[in-house]
């Protein structure tokens, strides 16, 4: 089984939808995993739009990278160029991706703008997942 670490700044929103869509796409061919450079806690505007498309991502934790170090990766996909800067190399053989996404978290705007927005990342997110998933595993 593969297992795949999904880092983002703070494991609130781009990390967290994308640990959403992987466990979704791959289903029991890996274990997801996400985390933060820092921990932010998982935004209740994520979990609204996942919810919006099926995904339950309540449930998830905001975690500290460092809490992954001792496991052995076979992906670690960076969602933000930010987590990429500030963790350049994590020790480890996997196979490294990387896409910078918008952060729907400072999206601002009337609520329904701001969840507009969180759904065209989401869109985003959940493409770029589904291409992962499809082309290496």
């Amino acid at each position: 089984m593969k297992r795949i670490l999904v880092l983002c700044t703070g494991n609130s929103c781009r990390s967290q939808i994308a640990e959403g869509y992987l466990r979704h796409f791959a289903g029991d061919k890996a274990e997801i995993y996400s985390a933060g450079v820092e921990t932010h806690g998982v935004n209740p505007r994520a979990v609204a739009t996942m919810k919006e498309d099926g995904i339950d991502i309540s449930h998830h934790t905001s975690n500290n990278m460092d809490e992954y170090r001792g496991i052995d990766f076979d992906f670690v996909i960076t969602v933000c160029d930010n987590a990429r800067e500030r963790c350049p190399f994590f020790p480890s053989k996997a196979k490294k991706f990387h896409h910078n996404f918008p952060d729907p978290a400072k999206a601002t705007g009337f609520e329904e703008e701001i969840m507009q927005q969180f759904r065209e990342v989401r869109k985003m997110i959940k493409d770029y997942c589904q291409n992962i998933i499809k082309e290496n595993l």
